[in-house]
């Protein structure tokens, strides 16, 4: 199964207030992954908030990922650009390779897939479709 998990999320607020209504925050994750992709990510996202927490419906966050590890034996680097969306069910992305950022084994790498989970399972599944 193709999964990753959070292993570490800082998120602070930037603009707006908790309780006032839309605001914007910035998160800072790690993740590790296994399946097609074997290794360990930085996230950096933008999070809208319609309202307070996910009950005001559906929010978005634009985000870039680093991966570092292995996609089918072949190692090094690469960065996806994700658009996340969530509410109090769960998450769900789609994302691309960054064209270019590929590099050692990675280098030339093209790609793109879909995320998804449920808020607060320690499991997120993704598909990942790429060619070198």
């Amino acid at each position: 199964m193709n999964a990753f998990t959070t292993k570490n999320w800082e998120e602070k607020i930037v603009s707006g207030t908790e309780g006032s209504g839309p605001r914007v925050a910035y998160a800072h994750a790690l993740f590790a992954y296994s399946g097609v992709l074997e290794g360990e990510s930085t996230c950096d996202l933008l999070l809208y908030y319609a309202g307070e927490g996910y009950e005001s419906g559906e929010t978005t966050s634009p985000s870039f990922e680093r991966f570092e590890g292995k996609v089918e034996g072949r190692e090094g680097t690469f960065v996806i650009r994700h658009e996340y969306t969530f509410d109090a069910k769960g998450i769900a992305s789609t994302f691309t390779v960054v064209p270019g950022s590929g590099t050692g084994e990675l280098a030339g790498l093209t790609g793109s897939g879909t995320a998804g989970g449920t808020i607060g399972e320690d499991k997120v599944g993704y598909t990942f479709e790429y060619a070198f």
